[in-house]
């Protein structure tokens, strides 16, 4: 059995790009491009996965990024070197990035597949050894955290919102990755959502719809999506400390 990463970095990240935040001056478009202490977000990530459990990493960038970022990676990721790490071309969106690299690595019905958030930077070796044992029992598994607010369902209108009920936060987690899977599952349901053209949120999400288990395991309130300047700034503050 091997494990095999796939970070999905195609995306455009629009929020942190525009926002107006001189802490976010030196972005670029792509928030996974972004830089903590000198070196950027995508880099920081990818070396978390330096872990004697993982084989190989696949990462899925945009074409015009790929060339630049593979230059910047043996520069500076040197943590990450000894990996097998394949690039491809992300697609349209996560799911088609995900996707091209299912089709791109070789691997065995019962390896395990991770895909994790290319900013999601602060993942630590205790949730990624979690999900992997997690795998091995259930097939299918993710990080999460319970829902701390109290959580309530809505009914959108013109102008604005209504809650139609109060969820109960005993029954809700918020999803965070690595989420992890037996290579056959996460192809099946792949498969599954391109025959009928469905897209989903997650990867999990498709996991569900093909019917299949997924259990969750307990992440952190470190291991933060960076999706906005002020996303960066506490990033910032944790690469500080």
């Amino acid at each position: 059995m091997k494990v095999v990463v796939i970070i999905p970095a195609a995306g455009l990240g629009t929020r942190m790009a525009f926002a107006p935040s001189a802490k976010a001056k030196k972005s670029t478009p792509s928030k996974q491009f972004a830089e903590l202490d000198g070196t950027p977000i995508l880099i920081h990530t990818l070396c978390k996965f330096a872990s004697p459990q993982v084989a190989e990493i696949c990462i899925a960038l945009r074409k015009n990024e790929i060339s630049s970022f593979r230059t910047r990676l043996e520069k500076e990721g040197k943590d990450i070197q000894q990996k097998k790490i394949q690039f491809v071309e992300g697609g349209e969106h996560r799911q088609q990035s995900v996707a091209n690299a299912l089709a791109a690595i070789n691997a065995a019905p019962d390896d395990i597949i991770l895909v994790h958030d290319a900013v999601r930077p602060f993942v630590n070796e205790e949730i990624i050894e979690s999900v992997i044992k997690a795998v091995q029992k259930y097939g299918a598994a993710i990080a999460g955290l319970p829902a701390m607010d109290t959580v309530k369902q809505v009914e959108r209108t013109a102008e604005g919102a209504v809650i139609t009920a109060t969820v109960p936060r005993e029954r809700v987690v918020m999803a965070q990755t690595p989420q992890g899977f037996r290579y056959s599952v996460i192809k099946k349901a792949f498969e599954e959502a391109a025959a009928d053209g469905f897209i989903g949120t997650d990867e999990a999400s498709l996991v569900e719809r093909s019917r299949h288990e997924v259990a969750v395991v307990m992440g952190s309130p470190r291991n933060i999506k960076i999706t906005t300047p002020a996303d960066l700034e506490l990033a910032e503050f944790y690469l500080r400390k």
